[in-house]
């Protein structure tokens, strides 16, 4: 892929329709990326509940470790950087994190837990 050499800075319309492809192809992955992470969250919602209402810890170091360990290996065969999937698995956690100590303590405050 090229810009022309007009001097005006215009881009090939050829250029700027693959660029569009692609970019519509990021739109679509980035709204399918924030579904799934919703979708998430209702899950880690409801252990959150679970754990408050049976008095486990908000976080589960072990756990954790595994679920680092194993993204950094789908990160590897889908040849994407593991360390960058760490961090990312490692964001989500401590989201995840914060809120079921939120549950549990609205819980313990004898507050219902949030849902969604």
């Amino acid at each position: 892929m090229t810009i022309s050499n007009t001097g005006t800075g215009d881009v090939d319309p050829a250029v700027r329709q693959e660029l569009e492809r692609l970019r519509e192809s990021i739109d679509n992955i980035d709204a399918a990326v924030v579904h799934m992470l919703a979708e998430r969250f209702k899950c880690t919602q409801q252990v959150g509940r679970l754990k408050a209402v049976h008095q486990l810890p908000p976080a589960d170091p072990a756990r954790e470790a595994r679920q680092i360990e194993r993204l950094r290996t789908l990160a590897e065969n889908a040849k994407l950087d593991p360390a960058f999937a760490e961090k990312f698995l490692n964001f989500i956690i401590a989201e995840v994190i914060r809120h079921h100590e939120s549950i549990a303590e609205d819980t313990a405050n004898g507050q219902p837990a949030e849902t969604g």
